[in-house]
């Protein structure tokens, strides 16, 4: 069983003159790690860095700290916690008093670690994308239930009908075959898209 974050968490607290400050989020892909490290980036920090992971991809930073005293502590952290679809980030204002390596893993690690126990967590329930088809004057028996089932979907409308897109909890998606086949009496058929893991 895998959790996420239910909401953003900051942490912040002083080590030997350092001020460090976490900040952990739920993501789902990598455009939304981009967007979150644009939105953070802090000129003012020694050192902004950062872990995260998304199913089973897995990166890490330590933005000029030495090789493996801060993006691996951290990420060990939401490892730990069984946590997925997190990115933590992990700000240094160096404060005049060198740590060591060993005081730089558990600095990073130990802030990222307080930050992660007072985030709330959630399940993490698999969703996956589907796509199909039906015609006009099905579309408002079909739009209805994807909104009762708060699916998220995107429609397109072509000559023969209405192309849909939908993202849905694997769960859901058995009931809305069935409702599908039944609506277009068989006609339609729910495709399931496998999204490829890319592991760029």
């Amino acid at each position: 069983m895998s959790f996420t974050l239910a909401n953003m968490v900051t942490f912040e607290e002083e080590i030997k003159k350092s001020r460090f400050q976490a900040i952990a989020a739920a993501v789902e892909n990598e455009q939304q790690v981009k967007n979150f490290l644009e939105e953070h980036k802090d000129l003012s920090t020694t050192h902004q860095c950062w872990a995260w992971k998304i199913g089973h991809q897995v990166r890490f930073n330590d933005d000029g700290e030495p090789s493996g005293t801060a993006g691996r502590p951290i990420l060990a952290t939401i490892e730990g916690n069984e946590l997925t679809n997190v990115i933590v980030l992990v700000n240094r204002w160096y404060g005049g008093i060198k740590l060591g390596t060993g005081g730089l893993v558990r600095a990073y690690g130990g802030c990222a670690g307080q930050c992660l126990v007072l985030a709330e967590k959630i399940e993490l329930i698999e969703k996956k994308e589907v796509q199909f088809s039906c015609l006009f004057n099905e579309w408002a028996i079909i739009q209805y239930e994807l909104v009762q089932q708060q699916i998220e979907y995107q429609e397109s409308y072509i000559d023969t009908g209405v192309v849909i897109q939908a993202r849905l909890q694997v769960h859901q998606i058995e009931p809305l075959r069935l409702k599908l086949q039944d609506v277009s009496r068989g006609r339609e058929l729910l495709k399931v898209i496998e999204t490829q893991e890319n592991d760029t």
